[in-house]
């Protein structure tokens, strides 16, 4: 029985994809460093009666995540779809971080989706199907946000990468690109946000994106 695996599982987008896709049947793993907040966003998918596993780890620990995406197959089997959207977002100026946190934070913000990625669309690719979709942001880098804005944009250059790699084989690679701050209610309400990883997840192939950009903007109706 495969499902969705959700890395950064969190109240916000996380939250979010991991009860859109269960809507939809999918069982569901979240993986995330605090085991008492997994248990919560668990719980919130009762109602949808699928199963539900919550492995913890660092995602910027390859040992960790290696392991917790090895113990989500074994209980639900290879996954149709991998959510990437762990992310350290914090405020750092040019010089302010030092080099050992910088490094930190790459490893979550990038290195992270690069090793659940290795571990997964390789066998994505040998069965023809299977979407993997990480969270993006910051399409405009800022001063104030450098260690976020350097991610992000590794993480383009990453689904670039993938998509060369594994895409011919049937493997999905694309990214939500968030260009704002997420909060109930507004133009980056996290529900609304999980609508495109379900599209993106579903998408013909012949119709496939690598870039879903939300800037916030009201299209003309």
């Amino acid at each position: 029985m495969a499902g969705a695996v959700v890395i950064g599982a969190g109240p916000g987008i996380g939250g979010s994809v991991a009860r859109r896709f269960a809507r939809e049947g999918l069982p569901i793993a979240l993986i995330a460093r605090d085991a008492g907040k997994l248990a919560g966003l668990a719980a919130a998918l009762s109602p949808f009666g699928v199963p539900v596993v919550t492995p913890t780890a660092d995602s910027g620990d390859e040992t960790e995540l290696v392991a917790a995406l090895d113990a989500a197959a074994g209980e639900l089997g290879p996954p149709d779809v991998v959510v990437y959207n762990a992310a350290i977002i914090q405020a750092d100026a040019p010089g302010r971080l030092s080099v050992r946190a910088q490094l930190d934070a790459w490893a979550v913000n990038v290195v992270g989706a690069l090793t659940a990625a290795a571990h997964v669309a390789p066998e994505m690719a040998r069965r023809g199907s299977g979407s993997y979709l990480i969270t993006g942001g910051m399409p405009e880098p800022k001063p104030d946000y450098v260690s976020l804005s350097l991610g992000k944009a590794g993480v383009r250059t990453l689904v670039t990468l993938l998509d060369q790699e594994y895409g011919a084989s049937g493997v999905h690679v694309a990214s939500v690109t968030v260009g704002g701050a997420v909060a109930p209610g507004t133009a980056f309400d996290p529900d609304e946000i999980a609508e495109h990883y379900w599209r993106l997840h579903t998408q013909p192939r012949d119709a496939w994106q690598r870039e879903v950009l939300l800037s916030g903007a009201v299209t003309p109706g």
